[in-house]
């Protein structure tokens, strides 16, 4: 299926993945409380992180509530209901002792240790207090904000103006030739670390737009056929990922030296060191190696290409 105009783009197959960080175990119940419920469970977060209480299931969740200071439970953020019981995240500032028991970790060396809707309820608190940390003045006449109980927001009394989180949508397409793809080595990458074009959407840009500037700036070539296979959230600390696929169309592939240091064309025996499994970029890419080789493909390799 394809649509039609100047700025077309097919929609192709959306693919199956598993966004870890999508929060499905919560539910948003609204208005929520004016106080902190006595049977809430808490998710404490610090300098972008969250705390774990370790042992045999190490877990974020706190499910009893400890004594805290008054100004700490006054700020505890509502990010929803697990089943019957409410939860909130609750920042903990660095001059303070962590609750007895708890430990701090950030939020993405927790994936595989804990379940993961764990995982996405962790990026959500953290994601959340920092959206309350920096909207709690209101960037218009400057007043103090206040949360709304009816959804989730800041509302400055004064001016009346309403700040909803913030979402930064970003791209990551997977460049085709053949039976190869289009890998790039970002100027700030582990050794050795291989990725994807990516790059956020700009004001007053479609998103496949968004697709064409960022592979053209980035490695100077032009792509078409650009489909869409998924996407995800990214709260790190606020971005939506959007995945796509596209085919090479022509041009000579010359790295920006800004932001991508070198590239290279790489079939699916000589892939380099890949980003982990936790993002949506390694998705895509385990998603085309695994798709059945082409007969092409197949013939170079019994020829000892």
């Amino acid at each position: 299926m394809e649509s039609k105009g100047p700025g077309s783009w097919e929609l192709g197959v959306f693919m199956e993945h598993r966004a870890r960080f999508a929060v499905g175990c919560l539910h948003k119940q609204y208005p929520e409380p004016d106080r902190l419920p006595e049977d809430a469970c808490l998710v404490f977060v610090r300098d972008g992180g969250v705390c774990v209480r370790s042992g045999s299931t190490p877990t974020i969740f706190q499910e009893t509530l400890p004594d805290l200071p008054e100004g700490l439970k006054k700020d505890a953020r509502y990010l929803g209901h697990r089943g019957l019981v409410p939860c909130y995240a609750v920042e903990v500032p660095g001059d303070l002792p962590l609750p007895e028991g708890l430990a701090y970790s950030g939020v993405r060396e927790l994936a595989g240790l804990i379940p993961d809707e764990e995982l996405a309820v962790a990026a959500l608190a953290a994601q959340i207090i920092d959206y309350d940390r920096t909207t709690r003045f209101c960037g218009r006449c400057g007043a103090a904000t206040e949360p709304v109980k009816t959804e989730r927001a800041r509302v400055c009394p004064s001016c009346h103006r309403i700040v909803y989180p913030r979402l930064s949508p970003a791209i990551i397409v997977l460049v085709r030739m053949n039976d190869t793809i289009l890998m790039v080595r970002g100027i700030r990458a582990p050794p050795g670390r291989y990725s994807l074009v990516a790059g956020f959407v700009e004001p007053g840009e479609s998103v496949e737009d968004a697709v064409r500037r960022e592979v053209r700036e980035e490695t100077g070539i032009t792509i078409k056929n650009i489909r869409y296979r998924a996407s995800e959230p990214w709260p790190f600390p606020d971005s939506l990922m959007l995945g796509f696929v596209a085919d090479y169309d022509g041009g000579e592939v010359a790295p920006d030296g800004v932001e991508v240091e070198s590239t290279v064309w790489v079939d699916r025996d000589h892939l380099p060191t890949l980003p982990p499994r936790l993002s949506l970029t390694r998705a895509l890419i385990d998603d085309w190696a695994t798709e059945p080789r082409s007969a092409d493909e197949i013939k170079g390799r019994g020829e000892g290409r």
